[in-house]
C-alpha cells in the first residue's frame, strides 16, 4: 500500500490522470496532492469553456432565489442530512428550487423532498447545458451543487456560469480545483486557516460544524439482541464505515486493540463477500481469530440506527473519516472516537464530535487515538460517563440543531448574495455564532 500511494502521488505531481478525486481522498494524506488531483480531473472531464449564461446582471428579486442541484433527492445519505434544512428554509426570504437529476425512487423521502421546495424540477434527462439554461432562465441568485466529484455528480453544468454565485456543499469533502465555483461551505475544523492555500474556492465558514442533520431521523424502537446480531457478551468495537475506507495503518491499531481486550470483537458493515474474506484474512495474518470480526448485513435506516446501541465504541478511520456514518452513530447514542487528519475528509468526524459536545473523543495523533480507545475499553465507568454525556447533549447540541444550522446556512447565503449585489468578488468569510 505505501508503494502504491507513492506511485500515485508521483503521477499526480507529474500531472497524470491516474485516479479520481473521491478515490484519491480515501488514500491521501496530502492536501497539495488532492488539489492537484482535482485540477487534473477537471482538466480531463470538464475542459470545455462555454460562454457564460450570466454576464453580470443584478437581479432584484423579492426573495433570494436559491437552487440546489443533486442526484440525491431520494433515499440517500445526503437527503437524510439535508431534508430538515430544505423544510426549514425561511420562505419569506428564500425561494428554493431543486434541480434533481436522480432517479425517482418513489420513496417517502422523495415525496418529502418534493414537498419541501417551492419548485422541484426533474432534469435527469436534460444535458448540462440545458440544466444551466433552466437555472439562468429562472434567474437563480445562488446555485449550490451537492455532489461535486462524487458518483453521479454533474459539476460540469456549472461550467456555463448560469448564476451570479455558484457554491458547493456537503457532497464532496474537498476542493474542486476550478474557478467557476465561487465558494465551498465548510467550518474551521475541516479547513483551518493553515490549509487555505490548498483550496481553489473561497471558504464560507459556518460556526460549530459544516454538516447539517435532520432531527426527524427515526431510530427503530426495537433494538435486536446481541445474540440476534451475532455479537458476544464482550466489548464491541464498531466501525460502520464502508470497508474501502479501512487502511492498513488503522487496521493494525484495531487488531492491537482486539489483542489487548480479551473477548472483544470488531463489528463492521458487510459490503460484499470479498471484503469479508479479505478483512478476516488480514486479521488472521495479524494473529487475530477471523471470527472476532463480525459483519452486519445491510438493513433499513431506522433498524440500522437502532442496532448501534449494541456497540460500545465507534472507531473512526483515516485518512477518510466517518461522515454521515459518524452522525448516525452519535444520533443513536454511540460515542465516536476519531483522530484529526490532514485533509478535509480526515477532519469531518472531528468537526461532528466537537459539535456534539465531546471534544475529548478527538485525538490529535494515531498514538493518542489507540491509547484512548484502550483506556475507554478498560474503564467501563469512564465510557459510561461519555455515553451519558452524549445522551444529555443529543437534543441540545449544535450538531443536531437543524433550525440553528439552517440559520447559519442562510446567513452564509445572504453574505454571498450581498457581496454580489455590491459588485464585490467572492471572498472568505465566517458566520458568527451570534446568528444562532
Amino acid at each position: 500500500m505505501p508503494e502504491e500511494r507513492s506511485a500515485i502521488a508521483a503521477d499526480i505531481e507529474a500531472g497524470l490522470f491516474v485516479i479520481d478525486p473521491t478515490g484519491h481522498a480515501v488514500i491521501s494524506y496530502s492536501l497539495e496532492d488532492q488539489l492537484q488531483c482535482a485540477r487534473i480531473w477537471a482538466r480531463d472531464k470538464y475542459s470545455a469553456t462555454p460562454p457564460p449564461l450570466w454576464t453580470g446582471q443584478r437581479y432584484r428579486h423579492e426573495r433570494i432565489r436559491l437552487a440546489y442541484t443533486s442526484a440525491d433527492f431520494r433515499t440517500h445519505a445526503t437527503a437524510f442530512l439535508m431534508a430538515g434544512i430544505f423544510e426549514l428554509h425561511d420562505k419569506s426570504r428564500f425561494e428554493t428550487v431543486a434541480m434533481s437529476y436522480s432517479t425517482d425512487d418513489r420513496s417517502p423521502m422523495r415525496a418529502r423532498l418534493e414537498a419541501a421546495f417551492d419548485r422541484f424540477i426533474d432534469v435527469r434527462n436534460k444535458s448540462d447545458a440545458d440544466v444551466a439554461r433552466l437555472l439562468r432562465d429562472a434567474e437563480i441568485d445562488i446555485a449550490v451543487d451537492l455532489k461535486g466529484y462524487t458518483a453521479e455528480g454533474r459539476p460540469g453544468l456549472f461550467l456555463h456560469r448560469s448564476a451570479p454565485v455558484q457554491a458547493h456543499y456537503l457532497g464532496f469533502p474537498g476542493t474542486l480545483g476550478v474557478d467557476y465555483f465561487d465558494y465551498l461551505i465548510a467550518d474551521p475544523t475541516v479547513i483551518p486557516e493553515t490549509h487555505r492555500p490548498h483550496y481553489a474556492e473561497k471558504i464560507a465558514y459556518l460556526p460549530d460544524t459544516y454538516q447539517c442533520n435532520d432531527r426527524q431521523r427515526r431510530v427503530a424502537e426495537r433494538v435486536p439482541t446481541r445474540v440476534e446480531a451475532d455479537l458476544p457478551p464482550g466489548f464491541v468495537f464498531c466501525c460502520f464505515n464502508n470497508n474501502h475506507k479501512i487502511m492498513p495503518e488503522m487496521f493494525d491499531i484495531w487488531m492491537r486493540l482486539l489483542q489487548a481486550i480479551d473477548g472483544s470483537v470488531l463489528w463492521l458493515l458487510q459490503d460484499n463477500a470479498a471484503a469479508v474474506r479479505n478483512l478476516r484474512s488480514e486479521a488472521k495474518a495479524r494473529g487475530i481469530a477471523p471470527d472476532r470480526l463480525v459483519f452486519a448485513p445491510r438493513t433499513d435506516p431506522a433498524s440500522h440506527l437502532a442496532r448501534h446501541r449494541l456497540a460500545d465504541l465507534f472507531l473512526d478511520t483515516l485518512p477518510y473519516n466517518a461522515h454521515t456514518t459518524a452522525s448516525d452513530a452519535l444520533w443513536a447514542g454511540l460515542p465516536v472516537l476519531t483522530v484529526l487528519g490532514s485533509t478535509f475528509a480526515g477532519r469531518v468526524a472531528g468537526s461532528l464530535v466537537r459539535a456534539a459536545g465531546l471534544p475529548e473523543l478527538v485525538a490529535s495523533s494515531l498514538e493518542g487515538y489507540e491509547s484512548l480507545a484502550l483506556n475507554l475499553a478498560r474503564e467501563p465507568r469512564r465510557l459510561a460517563a461519555v455515553k451519558a454525556k452524549l445522551r444529555e447533549n443529543r437534543d441540545v447540541c449544535a450538531l443536531f440543531d437543524t433550525a440553528r444550522m439552517t440559520r447559519s446556512l442562510e446567513a452564509a447565503y445572504t453574505m454571498m448574495w450581498e457581496r454580489y449585489q455590491r459588485g464585490l468578488p467572492p471572498a472568505d468569510f465566517a458566520i458568527d455564532s451570534a446568528v444562532q
